[in-house]
């Protein structure tokens, strides 16, 4: 009975074997089918071949087929054990893990690929959509309808010109026909046209012709061989007064600014990266050439701080915090600017109608200074002779003369000839060949409400307590007519001594000073009188050299003495008796030419200052009061005697 049991057992044993290996079996056919799908068959036959396992796939024996099996999984060529049946279960989960990690890396890699693709799906459609825009664009650009009727409208306002204005015919075209600043003119000349120029401030009154000559100096220095300006050297001019700026440098059209991505609107292509643009300004524009600044002393005092920089380096300097020099995406011409900076060589040229003392001192340090010389009545007369040439226009005699009776710029005498002009035109007929009349003058004096621009001439003829002192503001000279009166004192107490007020408390000293002076001279001490001083027109006297003028006036008054009224006088008088030096001789020695005055005296120690080329005035440096009364009053004078 016990054993048949064991036979029963044994056979049972052996049946739960076979089912146990065929359940291996079917698990490992199937996992060979696994991968056989997750490859492919020709890729597991070439696997298989690689790793030389052909013969163990196909093989009958379980172990050798769960070898193979091993080997194309792990792609692992030294696993050469066959394994134990009991040892197989364990390696079939093991493989079993490895598969489902690589199915599942293959779905992962299969879902980024679809995404790939559809990125790359994405950007192709928008490549082509940007290649065909630029096809557009380049084909058709940014015009539409409206913008294309604006262009022609434009091209049709270019069709359609006028003659040129009358100040362009009318301008100098050649040193030949700057007028009246010969010194000035070959001083100009002389520092702009050597091998080193310089850089140069003009000072003068208005319309005499400081922007005309500095543009015609360029013009002639091109064409030196010693000059170093080339034959295209430019000539930038700008006004000071219009030179606005930022502090913050968001704008600079003199030296130039930075256009920030965010803020400042920098060009499209390099805001989108984030890069900066710098943009230079006029003084790189004028490299190599002249920068020429009217009015320089209206030029903002940081400005012109700035300027004086540029001045020092030839280069302007650009600074950003959006400035990256490790930025691929930075121009290379970006990159120079703010590394290197903007070339900025020029001569600087300024043109002011201000005091010297009135410019900065650190640009006045840097310049020549030439002045200009104000213009004469003769000077306009030639000035409009050649303007009624360049015109083709005939004059009558007396035109001249009646403009420069109202103006001493030029610029003004050539307006008032290009109105007359133009009257004259209207009065004509036809409009060619008109003459300008004296009639068609003083209609455009009067619609212009002008006024003679000398109201004292001098005369032959000689008075008591009357004489011309001279005066000089922005550059021009002029004469200022003195008189005073003297009366025995009414009051016991003393007189009274009157001067008007709007002539400044420094001519009201020079009469106090004058009064200790003629009290050591005469012995007469004015508090006996009663002295009115007036300056004819209220004019204001900045300045003391009104105080010989003034003491002269009185001192006739005093002596009932007659003062010729073709002289005049300047000069600051101390109490000791002395004339002592004034400034602007040159200026006040025109200012009297202008007034028909042909005798001048003036302080001896302003000798050095008498221009070569007086126009025909005498000038006399006297040291003392009592000098010029001596000379004055020759025929007259106590003192002599």
């Amino acid at each position: 009975m016990k054993s048949i049991l064991d036979k029963i057992k044994g056979k049972n044993e052996l049946s739960v074997k076979f089912r146990e290996q065929e359940q291996l079996r079917r698990q490992v056919n199937s996992l060979f089918n696994l991968l056989t799908e997750l490859y492919g068959s020709d890729k597991i036959v070439l696997r298989a071949g690689k790793l030389n396992v052909l013969q163990m796939m196909r093989s009958e024996f379980l172990p050798e087929r769960v070898l193979a099996l091993q080997k194309l999984v792990f792609e692992d060529p030294t696993f050469e054990t066959v394994p134990e049946l009991d040892d197989i279960p364990n390696i079939l989960d093991e493989i079993e893990n490895e598969i489902a990690d690589i199915i599942a890396r293959r779905t992962l890699e299969d879902e980024l690929e679809k995404k790939i693709n559809e990125r790359l799906q994405q950007r192709h459609e928008e490549y082509v959509r940007e290649i065909k825009m630029q096809i557009i664009k380049e084909n058709t650009g940014p015009e539409n309808a409206q913008t294309l009727k604006k262009f022609a409208v434009l091209e049709k306002l270019e069709q359609k010109h006028l003659v040129r204005s009358a100040l362009d015919v009318l301008r100098p075209s050649s040193f030949d026909e700057v007028v009246g600043q010969e010194r000035p003119v070959r001083a100009l000349l002389s520092k702009l046209a050597s091998p080193i120029p310089q850089h140069i401030l003009l000072y003068g009154p208005p319309g005499v012709g400081k922007t005309t000559a500095a543009r015609l100096a360029l013009a002639t220095a091109r064409g030196l061989k010693h000059s170093p300006f080339e034959n295209d050297a430019s000539f930038v001019e700008v006004n000071g007064t219009t030179l606005r700026w930022d502090p913050r440098e968001v704008t600079n059209p003199l030296l130039g600014s930075v256009h920030d991505p965010i803020y400042q609107g920098a060009r499209r292509d390099l805001a989108d990266s984030g890069v900066p643009e710098p943009k230079p300004g006029l003084v790189t524009d004028a490299h190599g050439g002249v920068l020429f600044i009217d009015e320089i002393g209206e030029l903002d005092i940081v400005l012109q701080n700035k300027l004086l920089k540029v001045l020092e380096d030839k280069r302007v300097f650009f600074e950003s915090s959006y400035y990256d020099p490790s930025d691929n995406n930075v121009p290379k011409y970006i990159k120079k600017l703010f590394e290197e900076g903007a070339p900025a060589d020029f001569i600087l040229i300024g043109a002011t109608t201000r005091e010297p003392e009135e410019i900065n001192p650190a640009i006045r340090s840097r310049c020549a200074e030439i002045f200009f010389e104000p213009l004469t009545p003769s000077d306009i007369y030639k000035i409009v002779q050649q303007a009624a040439k360049k015109l083709n226009v005939a004059i009558e005699d007396n035109v001249a003369d009646i403009i420069a009776e109202y103006t001493i710029e030029g610029r003004k005498a050539v307006n008032i000839l290009a109105d007359a002009y133009a009257l004259a035109c209207h009065r004509s007929q036809d409009g060619l060949n008109p003459a300008i009349k004296e009639t068609d003058v003083y209609e455009i004096i009067q619609v212009s409400r002008l006024t003679p621009y000398i109201l004292r001439r001098a005369t032959e003829k000689q008075e008591v307590g009357r004489i011309f002192g001279l005066g000089v503001a922005g550059f021009i000279g002029s004469a200022l007519e003195i008189e005073a009166v003297a009366f025995p004192a009414r009051r016991k107490e003393g007189g009274i001594i009157r001067f008007n007020e709007t002539a400044g408390s420094m001519a009201r000293d020079s009469v106090f000073n004058a009064a200790s002076v003629l009290r050591k001279l005469t012995g007469r001490d004015l508090y006996d009188y009663d002295v009115h001083v007036n300056v004819v027109g209220g004019g204001r006297i900045d300045g003391p050299s009104a105080g010989v003028a003034i003491s002269l006036a009185i001192y006739s008054a005093l002596e009932n003495l007659p003062v010729p009224q073709n002289i005049a006088v300047t000069g600051e008088l101390s109490i000791q008796g002395m004339i002592k030096a004034v400034g602007g001789v040159p200026e006040k020695i025109y200012g009297a030419k202008q007034c028909g005055i042909d005798t001048v005296f003036i302080p001896a120690e302003n000798e050095k200052d008498i221009p070569t080329d007086a126009r025909g005035v005498k000038v006399i440096p006297v040291q003392t009061l009592e000098e010029i009364i001596n000379q004055i009053f020759a025929a007259h004078n106590k003192l002599a005697n």
